[in-house]
């Protein structure tokens, strides 16, 4: 009896890792269209302002402030349509991670007493989404994975893409 309740654990659990697996990479592909759109819009919206955002930019004291804004800008709009398709997808989360930092040290500094704070200021879900992509990878569905799978052809990098 004790084996047949193991039996039934065992493959319980078999079963939830296997659907697990399935949705990583719509889990994937959901948090990288929903936030690569994101920071396409607001990275757009940045670039359209450009004055707006380089005084926003100098009242913080951010230094050379019109080329951060233009750096910012131009990393977010394009960095989110590059995230959004899933194309250099971890090598674009590296500067959207900096710049959410940065907005974080500036910005949202004041504001940030404690974590429910940090997870309240508008970077974090853009922050959280780039450290995603970082760490997991853009999932199976998308461009990098394509790429990997029938152009390099290289199945030492799988699970680097998943």
């Amino acid at each position: 009896m004790n084996t047949s309740k193991n039996n039934i654990a065992v493959k319980t659990y078999g079963l939830l890792v296997y659907i697990g697996t399935f949705l990583q990479c719509l889990f994937l592909l959901a948090i990288r269209c929903i936030w690569g759109w994101q920071f396409f819009e607001a990275g757009k919206g940045k670039l359209g302002h450009l004055d707006k955002v380089t005084g926003y930019f100098s009242s913080l004291g951010i230094p050379l402030p019109h080329l951060n804004a233009v750096v910012a800008s131009t990393t977010e709009c394009f960095g989110g349509l590059l995230l959004l398709i899933g194309l250099g997808a971890r090598l674009v989360s590296v500067p959207l991670t900096i710049t959410m930092i940065v907005a974080y040290l500036t910005a949202g500094r004041p504001n940030i007493h404690n974590f429910d704070d940090f997870v309240k200021e508008a970077p974090f879900p853009f922050l959280f989404t780039s450290l995603v992509v970082l760490c997991f990878g853009p999932g199976k569905m998308s461009v990098d994975y394509l790429i990997q799978r029938f152009v390099l052809k290289n199945r030492k990098c799988d699970s680097a893409l998943k």
